[in-house]
Parts: C-alpha cells; sequence; structure tokens
C-alpha cells in the first residue's frame, strides 16, 4: 500500500524536491549579493560596511531579514488591499521563475525545453505588472508616480535586452538555452560580440532597476519609488524580487556571453600537464596523473559541481561589474535615461541586427535550422 501510494505521488515529490534545490540556494544567494554589495561599496568609498553580526559580517542579511519580519505591518486605509498584497507577490514570483530554465551544467536544469529563452523573456516582462499593481493600489500619488517610471523604463529596455538575445540566437540557431551554452565550446560570444555585450550589459543594469539607472526610486533623493507605501514582510518581497532579477540577469549574461558553465576541455588540461610536467617527473608520473584527471573530470558527480562551480565564478564577477558600476556613476535624469534607450542604444542594435546577418550570409556560416539556402 505505502509503496504504491509513493510511486502514485513519486513524480510530484521528485518535482518537489527539484524546485527546493534551485530555489533555496537561489535565494540564499540573493541574501548574500546584498552583503557583497555593501562590503564591496565600503570598500570603495573607505568605510568598514556590516561587520558585527556573524563573523566578517556573514548573517548581516539574516538580521536584516529578522528585523523586517518583525516590524508591525501597516497598510494604507485607502489601499485596495488584494492588490496592494499580490503587486509584491507576483513580482517575487516571476522573479523566482527564470530560475527553471537555468542549465547549471550539461543536463542540470529543471526544464530543458526549447524555448528557453523565450520562456525567460516573458517570465521578466510578466513581473513588470507586480509593479504597476503594487504602484496603483495604495492610492498614492508618489507610489502611483514611481511604478509609471519603472513601467515606461522596464519595457523600454526589454526592446534592446530582446534585440540583442535576437543577433545571439543567429549566431545559434535555437531558442534552447543550453544549446546556446554549448555553441560556445569553440568561442566565447564576448570576443566576436563584445559591442553587444557592453550593450546587453547596459540594458541589465537598466532592467534590474539599478544605478545608475533606478530613477524611479533614487532613494538618496526622493521616496522609494512604487514601494513607498509597503513595509514589513511586503517590502522584504520586493526587496527579493530585485536582487533575484540582479542574480538571474548576471547568470543570464555569462550563459549568452561567456560560455555559461563550460571551462577548459579535458584534453586541454592534459595537454597543460604533459607541458608542465614533462620536464619534473618520470613518464610514469605523467601518466599516473593523467589516468588521475581523467578520473577525477569524468566523475559524473564531480564534473557537475565543476560546471555549476565555473558558472557561479563568472556570474559573481558579473555581480561584482553591477556593484562596481553602483558606486562609480552619478544617477542620469529620467528624460536622458529614455533618450539613451531611444536615441543611443536602439539605432546601434538595428545597426547590429543588420550587419551580423550580412556577415554570416557572406560567409556561408549561418546555422542549419535558419540557413538561407
Amino acid at each position: 500500500m505505502f509503496y504504491f501510494i509513493f510511486m502514485l505521488y513519486s513524480p510530484t515529490l521528485i518535482s518537489f524536491v527539484e524546485v527546493l534545490l534551485v530555489l533555496v540556494p537561489a535565494l540564499l544567494a540573493v541574501a548574500y549579493v546584498t552583503v557583497a554589495e555593501r562590503k564591496t561599496m565600503a570598500s570603495m568609498q573607505r568605510r568598514l560596511g556590516p561587520n558585527v553580526v556573524g563573523y566578517y559580517g556573514l548573517l548581516q542579511a539574516f538580521a536584516d531579514a529578522l528585523k523586517l519580519l518583525l516590524k508591525e505591518y501597516v497598510a494604507p486605509t485607502q489601499a485596495n488591499i488584494i492588490l496592494f498584497f499580490l503587486g509584491p507577490v507576483v513580482t517575487l514570483i516571476f522573479s523566482l521563475l527564470g530560475y527553471a530554465v537555468i542549465p547549471y551544467g550539461p543536463g542540470l536544469a529543471i526544464s530543458n525545453f526549447n524555448l528557453g529563452i523565450l520562456y525567460m523573456l516573458a517570465v521578466s516582462s510578466l513581473a513588470t505588472y507586480g509593479i504597476l499593481l503594487a504602484g496603483w493600489s495604495a492610492n498614492s500619488k508618489y507610489a502611483f508616480l514611481g511604478s509609471l517610471r519603472s513601467t515606461a523604463q522596464l519595457i523600454s529596455y526589454e526592446l534592446i535586452l530582446s534585440s540583442a538575445i535576437l543577433i545571439v540566437i543567429m549566431l545559434t540557431g535555437s531558442l534552447n538555452i543550453t544549446v546556446n551554452v554549448e555553441s560556445q565550446r569553440a568561442i566565447w560570444f564576448l570576443l566576436p560580440l563584445f559591442p553587444l555585450f557592453i550593450i546587453f550589459f547596459i540594458g541589465s543594469i537598466a532592467e534590474t532597476n539599478r544605478a545608475p539607472f533606478d530613477l524611479a526610486e533614487a532613494e538618496s533623493e526622493l521616496v522609494s519609488g512604487f514601494m513607498t507605501e509597503h513595509a514589513a514582510v511586503i517590502f522584504v518581497f520586493f526587496f527579493l524580487a530585485e536582487y533575484a532579477s540582479i542574480v538571474l540577469m548576471c547568470i543570464l549574461i555569462s550563459i549568452l556571453f561567456i560560455g555559461g558553465y563550460l571551462f577548459v576541455d579535458l584534453s586541454s588540461i592534459i595537454n597543460f600537464v604533459d607541458f608542465v610536467f614533462s620536464n619534473l617527473f618520470s613518464v610514469d608520473w605523467i601518466l599516473y596523473l593523467r589516468s588521475l584527471i581523467e578520473y577525477y573530470l569524468n566523475n559524473p558527480i564531480l564534473e557537475g559541481l565543476l560546471y555549476g562551480l565555473n558558472l557561479g565564478v563568472k556570474s559573481s564577477i558579473m555581480i561584482f561589474i553591477f556593484i562596481w558600476a553602483r558606486a562609480s556613476f552619478p544617477r542620469i535624469r529620467f528624460d536622458q535615461l529614455m533618450a539613451f534607450c531611444w536615441t543611443v542604444l536602439l539605432p546601434i542594435i538595428f545597426a547590429l541586427i543588420i550587419l551580423v546577418p550580412c556577415i554570416l550570409y557572406s560567409y556561408n556560416i549561418f546555422p542549419l535550422n535558419i540557413s538561407l539556402f
């Protein structure tokens, strides 16, 4: 009887465990990105940053979360309470749904379906509705204006991001994220598409409402934008959603331009060992060392850990650059932000959309499934 019940519910249990294995580390990473940001910006500004709660301030994120969870929740009397609660929840859910199609290694994804990139674009677009709901339902002019500015910014820069991804798809010929990663085994797309990488990075900063493009929030000058009236637990949802989007966008940049989970292949490592240690050890030691490397790198568990660690290191570098940009550049005006999108970035993107297919057509190197012949 128990065996029958287990077999009946085992697919559901396995799916639940898979979701937990992805979301719990993602939320922990989000918590520690906040600590990393505060420590990095403190170092850049000759300050100490959080260093009291836990060793080297490592438990500061949990202390902040506990403080916000214990705060008394106050809702505006004139607000639409249902939508007021629903806005942050929608934003957080759609920020976390993007992790479902991230490949942490070959086959290491919750869902590896063929429209993964389209799915990520759709999910990131739907998160805008949560911002609109939160700003409108609060019945506050400040929150409503902040939500309108955020929505205009997100919709404008999503066009830049989707157009940049279109150019990458022209090189790979697939909307599958794993195919896009495996297409970079010969060369990372960062090198041939470096101008596109810069544009995509700028669009990612604007898409995640980060400084110097955080015009909707501008904590140092204005009230807190669309989340002005939110407090306590509901504010935590917005906070988690913002940093989850940052981590997800950095992972997406790593996947599209820096090779994703790919690292130096086995043959290159073996050739490097032969070259370096050939004058130091005998032939027997070289053969033993080669067999040891082949054994460990062909171990599925260790290989999966190395793939995930490689993607994590690349994403961490991109997160550091996000923080670096926040600490380095002054905030620009909202009209300058929109003009930069529509009059500078968009013409460059359109020029690249024309140039890249022309080069691929000239050298007859279109992917087979989108070939013109």
